[in-house]
């Protein structure tokens, strides 16, 4: 590969990377399956450890994207599962400061007051009807695995959204499905072993909207990068 065209790979991967945005409003147009199969596909060349691809992903549109949407709708209405077990109680006040902080501008783009709790609960009601996208994607991971394979499904997951965000799709990865396992499981016959990790909605993208335009601070790689025994 010539200097150039390395130079023209990387400003392309990197415009894509940096582009990529966690989109909440999406126009109705169907996602072709041969698209989100295509997706998928080049999305498992992810690397796993010891090539177990310790990962299965649900795809639902139409009647039974709606179907599950409202199955969770009610759940969380009905608040009568346990907390969601993605954060720890208490959170570390470095993350809990960064997450006050997401909450802030993304309330305060949707013109949200962040004191005004009913308007915030319907922002948050959109989750489940996947923000409107036309695609629901529910990944799923094995149970008896340890943690470290948690990492293998986190790589397809962002190459789902990689390869999305190169055909001109949007996605948002949703960890708040976790705590609904117990409905979707049901819903969607898991097999015994079956764990819901995250959902994702997946679609083309309302450049419109505010809310999809959001930008969230990234800390310096010098934050969070130690470098030893370079000049």
């Amino acid at each position: 590969m010539s200097e150039h065209s390395i130079e023209d790979v990387t400003r392309v991967v990197d415009g894509v990377l940096r582009s990529r945005r966690s989109l909440r409003a999406y126009r109705p147009d169907a996602v072709p399956r041969a698209v989100l199969e295509d997706i998928l596909d080049v999305a498992s060349s992810a690397p796993s450890n010891s090539n177990t691809q310790p990962w299965r992903v649900h795809a639902l549109a139409g009647a039974p994207k709606q179907a599950l949407g409202a199955a969770l709708l009610a759940a969380f209405r009905e608040n009568t599962l346990p907390p969601s077990p993605h954060f720890p109680h208490p959170l570390p006040e470095e993350y809990a400061q960064r997450q006050r902080d997401f909450g802030a501008v993304y309330y305060r783009t949707l013109g949200i007051d962040v004191a005004d709790m009913p308007a915030r609960l319907r922002q948050t009601e959109k989750n489940f009807g996947f923000f409107g996208a036309p695609v629901g994607l529910i990944f799923t991971i094995d149970r008896r695995l340890a943690p470290h394979s948690w990492l293998d499904l986190g790589l397809l997951v962002q190459n789902v959204m990689i390869a999305a965000s190169a055909r001109g799709l949007g996605t948002c990865p949703q960890v708040s499905f976790a705590r609904f396992h117990p409905v979707i499981a049901q819903h969607l016959a898991f097999t015994e072993h079956e764990l819901t990790v995250c959902g994702m909605s997946l679609g083309y993208p309302e450049h419109d909207e505010p809310v999809n335009r959001m930008a969230m601070p990234r800390r310096g790689v010098r934050e969070f990068a130690c470098f030893d025994q370079f000049e």
